[in-house]
């Protein structure tokens, strides 16, 4: 068997916006460098360039992949290791195989004091093998929750580009549209929702920062889809950035400056799902410290009922907020839809599948939230139906 080394181009990638060229290899980008910059949040730097989504997709006859990779492993003091993140190999649209990558970067995070230490490590390789014969479609999916350097990639036969051939969905949202507590890159609730629609998935869920930022909104404007949606509100409570009126013109604004450059494109406003702690507790969430010493990882609402009378943002106000928006503007933008968070995960699930870490879902939940998607927005009848 001969392996030949394949050049890796933007061709090759689906769900990224940029491709870093760096001295140790190519990392892949959500957003461009310029609105990482005018952020100058380092949560945001780190979220954006977690791989959520993206895939290199190739036809080829090899049997045998391997991808040359230096991921970047979290760990957080106090808390138990954090599984790898895996690489996932589909082919033909169909699963074929799972693996991990040893070594890499390691950033170690002190959650009380906000402080790190970036350790560089050594790439790592990841194979696959016993391919089917044949000419055929193969997706190779990264770490939805691991920054990923890309240093080179080989095959045991010819490999070329796959053109776009379904319609773009371009979704917005937080730590879980990024994919927080799902086992897999393909178990998040947006790419199980996306394989089941057939639509191409664009992710730009980025933990801790769906935050009506301006220069997200100019993003998501100038990006082409064919379909959009924003899961938007929690990270808004939890980081208590802002009151109900700032909120409520923010919400405007952001869905103004989309409609500039999509306006007449599909677009769904999603809420939040429910999020016990936050339903009528306002922000900011903080870290459980009794979960901590023993072991886990865990967060709690810490702001004071008492402030929404003032302002101040729960779940239930920010559904609120939205459901109004929304109903506001449709009288004049016929292609704009509201769904409200819970059909997708309510309080007849909190049961039977609790959030683990008080926000979260783990990957069961994030399975049925795509299922639950996938049916009400993109089945018949559905705002992003095709």
């Amino acid at each position: 068997m001969t392996m030949t080394t394949v050049p890796l181009t933007s061709a090759l990638l689906r769900g990224a916006l940029d491709l870093q060229t760096t001295a140790r290899g190519l990392v892949p980008r959500r957003l461009p460098a310029w609105e990482v910059a005018q952020a100058g949040d380092g949560q945001l730097a780190m979220a954006e360039s977690q791989p959520s989504g993206v895939r290199l997709v190739m036809a080829t006859a090899a049997t045998t992949l391997e991808l040359d990779t230096i991921p970047t492993k979290r760990e957080y003091a106090g808390a138990p290791r954090r599984p790898d993140g895996v690489y996932e190999l589909l082919v033909d649209g169909e699963p074929f195989g799972r693996s991990t990558a040893d070594g890499g970067d390691v950033v170690a995070i002190d959650m009380a004091t906000g402080g790190f230490e970036h350790r560089p490590g050594a790439p790592a390789t990841v194979r696959f093998d016993g391919l089917p014969a044949g000419e055929k479609r193969v997706e190779l999916w990264l770490p939805h929750d691991e920054t990923t350097v890309l240093v080179a990639l080989r095959a045991d036969a010819p490999v070329d580009p796959v053109p776009a051939d379904a319609p773009v969905w371009l979704h917005h949202g937080s730590s879980i549209s990024h994919g927080s507590n799902a086992t897999h890159p393909t178990g998040t609730w947006p790419a199980v929702a996306a394989r089941l629609a057939g639509v191409d998935l664009l992710n730009l869920g980025f933990g801790g920062s769906a935050l009506l930022d301006p220069f997200v909104a100019r993003v998501v404007r100038d990006t082409p889809a064919d379909r959009i949606s924003l899961k938007l509100g929690i990270n808004v409570v939890n980081q208590d950035l802002m009151r109900a009126r700032a909120f409520r013109t923010a919400v405007h604004g952001y869905l103004d400056t989309i409609r500039d450059g999509h306006p007449t494109t599909p677009l769904l406003v999603v809420s939040p799902v429910l999020c016990p702690m936050h339903e009528e507790v306002p922000g900011p969430s903080g870290f459980d410290t009794s979960a901590l010493a023993e072991g886990r990882l865990s967060f709690v609402a810490t702001g004071d009922p008492a402030e929404v009378a003032a302002g101040k943002l729960t779940l239930r106000v920010v559904r609120e907020v939205l459901r109004e928006v929304v109903e506001q503007r449709a009288a004049d933008d016929p292609a704009l839809f509201h769904l409200d968070g819970r059909e997708l995960y309510g309080e007849g699930d909190a049961e039977a599948l609790p959030l683990p870490d008080a926000l979260h879902p783990d990957g069961a939940t994030h399975r049925l939230m795509g299922e639950r998607f996938a049916r009400l927005a993109f089945g018949d009848g559905g705002p992003l139906a095709r």
